[in-house]
Protein backbone atom coordinates (compact mmCIF):
# COMPACT_ATOMS: atom_id res chain seq x y z
CA UNK A 1 0.00 0.00 0.00
CA UNK A 2 2.66 2.59 0.91
CA UNK A 3 4.14 2.18 -3.39
CA UNK A 4 0.42 2.88 -4.37
CA UNK A 5 -0.07 6.00 -1.76
CA UNK A 6 3.61 7.36 -3.13
CA UNK A 7 2.34 6.79 -6.96
CA UNK A 8 -0.73 8.26 -6.47
CA UNK A 9 0.60 11.37 -4.62
CA UNK A 10 3.50 11.62 -7.26
CA UNK A 11 0.47 11.64 -10.11
CA UNK A 12 -1.58 14.13 -8.43
CA UNK A 13 1.60 16.47 -7.87
CA UNK A 14 2.19 16.25 -11.92
CA UNK A 15 -1.46 16.79 -12.55
CA UNK A 16 -1.36 20.07 -10.31
CA UNK A 17 2.14 21.17 -11.92
CA UNK A 18 1.04 20.50 -15.70
CA UNK A 19 -3.05 21.20 -15.53
CA UNK A 20 -2.75 24.93 -14.92
CA UNK A 21 0.16 24.95 -17.78
CA UNK A 22 -1.55 22.98 -20.48
CA UNK A 23 -5.24 25.88 -19.62
CA UNK A 24 -3.17 28.75 -20.62
CA UNK A 25 -3.82 29.39 -24.34
CA UNK A 26 -1.53 31.10 -26.61
CA UNK A 27 -2.63 31.60 -30.06
CA UNK A 28 0.77 32.80 -31.40
CA UNK A 29 -0.63 35.83 -32.83
CA UNK A 30 0.07 38.92 -31.54
CA UNK A 31 -2.20 40.70 -28.87
CA UNK A 32 -4.22 42.71 -31.64
CA UNK A 33 -4.11 40.40 -34.94
CA UNK A 34 -5.32 43.86 -37.00
CA UNK A 35 -1.65 45.38 -36.44
CA UNK A 36 1.64 44.68 -38.07
CA UNK A 37 5.26 44.85 -36.79
CA UNK A 38 5.23 48.63 -38.72
CA UNK A 39 4.84 51.59 -35.95
CA UNK A 40 5.04 55.52 -36.29
CA UNK A 41 5.70 58.28 -33.63
CA UNK A 42 5.14 61.30 -33.34
CA UNK A 43 4.56 64.20 -30.36
CA UNK A 44 6.33 61.89 -27.79
CA UNK A 45 3.21 58.94 -28.79
CA UNK A 46 3.66 55.97 -30.64
CA UNK A 47 1.16 53.31 -32.32
CA UNK A 48 1.24 50.33 -33.89
CA UNK A 49 0.44 50.04 -37.78
CA UNK A 50 -2.19 48.43 -39.05
CA UNK A 51 -1.45 44.95 -41.81
CA UNK A 52 -1.74 45.28 -45.21
CA UNK A 53 -1.93 49.82 -44.89
CA UNK A 54 1.35 51.00 -46.72
CA UNK A 55 3.57 54.17 -45.98
CA UNK A 56 2.99 56.61 -48.78
CA UNK A 57 5.98 58.83 -49.54
CA UNK A 58 6.65 61.98 -47.67
CA UNK A 59 4.20 65.00 -47.83
CA UNK A 60 4.49 68.40 -45.99
CA UNK A 61 2.89 69.33 -42.82
CA UNK A 62 2.42 65.00 -42.46
CA UNK A 63 4.34 62.73 -40.11
CA UNK A 64 3.08 59.57 -42.19
CA UNK A 65 0.39 59.08 -44.99
CA UNK A 66 -0.51 55.50 -45.29
CA UNK A 67 -2.82 53.84 -48.42
CA UNK A 68 -5.37 51.70 -47.89
CA UNK A 69 -6.69 49.15 -49.97
CA UNK A 70 -10.17 49.82 -51.75
CA UNK A 71 -13.20 47.95 -50.52
CA UNK A 72 -14.59 45.72 -52.74
CA UNK A 73 -16.55 47.41 -55.85
CA UNK A 74 -15.15 50.91 -54.71
CA UNK A 75 -12.91 52.24 -57.34
CA UNK A 76 -10.42 54.02 -54.97
CA UNK A 77 -8.91 53.43 -51.27
CA UNK A 78 -8.91 55.28 -48.35
CA UNK A 79 -5.17 57.40 -47.15
CA UNK A 80 -4.93 57.98 -43.50
CA UNK A 81 -2.76 61.10 -42.65
CA UNK A 82 -0.83 61.99 -39.36
CA UNK A 83 0.33 65.01 -38.74
CA UNK A 84 1.87 66.99 -35.85
CA UNK A 85 2.24 70.54 -35.85
CA UNK A 86 4.62 71.29 -32.21
CA UNK A 87 3.63 72.07 -29.26
CA UNK A 88 0.94 74.31 -28.81
CA UNK A 89 -0.02 74.26 -33.06
CA UNK A 90 -2.50 73.18 -35.01
CA UNK A 91 -5.65 74.53 -33.15
CA UNK A 92 -7.24 72.43 -30.28
CA UNK A 93 -9.55 69.45 -30.67
CA UNK A 94 -13.01 71.29 -30.99
CA UNK A 95 -11.28 73.59 -33.82
CA UNK A 96 -9.71 70.93 -36.18
CA UNK A 97 -13.40 68.88 -35.80
CA UNK A 98 -14.95 71.92 -37.12
CA UNK A 99 -12.33 72.20 -39.54
CA UNK A 100 -12.60 68.53 -40.68
CA UNK A 101 -16.75 68.73 -40.82
CA UNK A 102 -16.51 72.12 -42.85
CA UNK A 103 -14.52 69.72 -45.63
CA UNK A 104 -17.79 68.40 -46.28
CA UNK A 105 -20.82 69.64 -48.04
CA UNK A 106 -23.97 69.47 -45.66
CA UNK A 107 -22.24 66.83 -43.55
CA UNK A 108 -25.20 67.04 -40.46
CA UNK A 109 -24.02 66.04 -36.86
CA UNK A 110 -20.28 64.19 -36.67
CA UNK A 111 -20.23 61.42 -34.10
CA UNK A 112 -17.63 62.55 -31.53
CA UNK A 113 -16.56 60.40 -28.55
CA UNK A 114 -13.61 60.44 -26.55
CA UNK A 115 -11.87 58.67 -23.81
CA UNK A 116 -8.20 57.58 -22.59
CA UNK A 117 -6.02 55.15 -24.09
CA UNK A 118 -2.72 53.91 -21.93
CA UNK A 119 -2.73 57.25 -20.35
CA UNK A 120 -3.36 59.56 -23.14
CA UNK A 121 -6.23 61.29 -23.82
CA UNK A 122 -8.16 60.16 -27.63
CA UNK A 123 -11.15 62.28 -29.27
CA UNK A 124 -12.65 60.35 -31.77
CA UNK A 125 -14.77 61.73 -34.58
CA UNK A 126 -16.82 60.34 -37.87
CA UNK A 127 -18.28 62.54 -40.34
CA UNK A 128 -20.41 61.30 -43.78
CA UNK A 129 -21.10 62.95 -46.88
CA UNK A 130 -19.78 64.93 -49.97
CA UNK A 131 -16.60 65.10 -49.32
CA UNK A 132 -14.61 68.48 -51.08
CA UNK A 133 -11.09 66.52 -51.25
CA UNK A 134 -8.93 69.96 -50.27
CA UNK A 135 -5.42 69.89 -51.48
CA UNK A 136 -2.87 72.33 -52.10
CA UNK A 137 -1.21 74.96 -49.94
CA UNK A 138 -4.45 76.79 -49.44
CA UNK A 139 -6.31 73.47 -48.91
CA UNK A 140 -8.83 74.24 -51.49
CA UNK A 141 -11.06 71.92 -53.06
CA UNK A 142 -10.06 69.45 -55.78
CA UNK A 143 -13.15 68.48 -56.58
CA UNK A 144 -16.55 66.93 -54.74
CA UNK A 145 -16.20 63.69 -54.04
CA UNK A 146 -19.94 62.01 -52.77
CA UNK A 147 -20.68 59.04 -50.51
CA UNK A 148 -17.41 59.69 -48.11
CA UNK A 149 -16.16 59.17 -44.37
CA UNK A 150 -13.96 61.10 -42.33
CA UNK A 151 -12.49 58.79 -39.47
CA UNK A 152 -10.61 61.05 -37.30
CA UNK A 153 -8.70 61.07 -34.13
CA UNK A 154 -6.69 63.63 -32.32
CA UNK A 155 -4.82 62.20 -29.94
CA UNK A 156 -3.48 64.59 -26.47
CA UNK A 157 0.28 62.94 -27.07
CA UNK A 158 3.00 64.27 -24.17
CA UNK A 159 3.86 67.22 -26.66
CA UNK A 160 1.17 68.63 -28.41
CA UNK A 161 -2.38 67.40 -30.52
CA UNK A 162 -1.68 64.12 -33.14
CA UNK A 163 -4.19 64.69 -35.78
CA UNK A 164 -4.84 61.01 -37.35
CA UNK A 165 -7.28 61.36 -40.30
CA UNK A 166 -8.63 58.66 -42.75
CA UNK A 167 -11.01 59.78 -46.01
CA UNK A 168 -12.17 57.62 -48.57
CA UNK A 169 -15.46 55.82 -49.92
CA UNK A 170 -18.24 55.66 -47.18
CA UNK A 171 -17.36 51.43 -47.57
CA UNK A 172 -13.81 51.29 -47.60
CA UNK A 173 -13.43 53.48 -44.92
CA UNK A 174 -16.11 51.48 -43.03
CA UNK A 175 -14.33 47.97 -43.81
CA UNK A 176 -11.47 49.79 -42.47
CA UNK A 177 -13.19 51.02 -39.05
CA UNK A 178 -11.74 47.73 -37.15
CA UNK A 179 -7.92 48.04 -38.42
CA UNK A 180 -8.16 52.39 -37.51
CA UNK A 181 -9.56 51.67 -33.87
CA UNK A 182 -6.94 49.08 -33.66
CA UNK A 183 -4.23 51.58 -34.70
CA UNK A 184 -5.80 54.60 -31.97
CA UNK A 185 -5.99 51.97 -29.28
CA UNK A 186 -2.18 51.28 -29.89
CA UNK A 187 -1.61 54.85 -28.88
CA UNK A 188 1.27 55.00 -26.18
CA UNK A 189 3.53 57.54 -24.42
Amino acid sequence: MGNRTSWLLLFVSVLVIVLPACSKKDSGAPPNAALGPATGNAGGAKWSVPKGWSALPERPMRVATYAVAAAEGDAEGAECAVSFFGAGQGGNVDANIDRWVGQFENPGLPSKSSREVNGVRVTTVQIDGSYLSPGGPMMQSTGKKDKYRLLGAIIEAPEGLVFFKMTGPTKTVEAATGAFDAMIGSISK
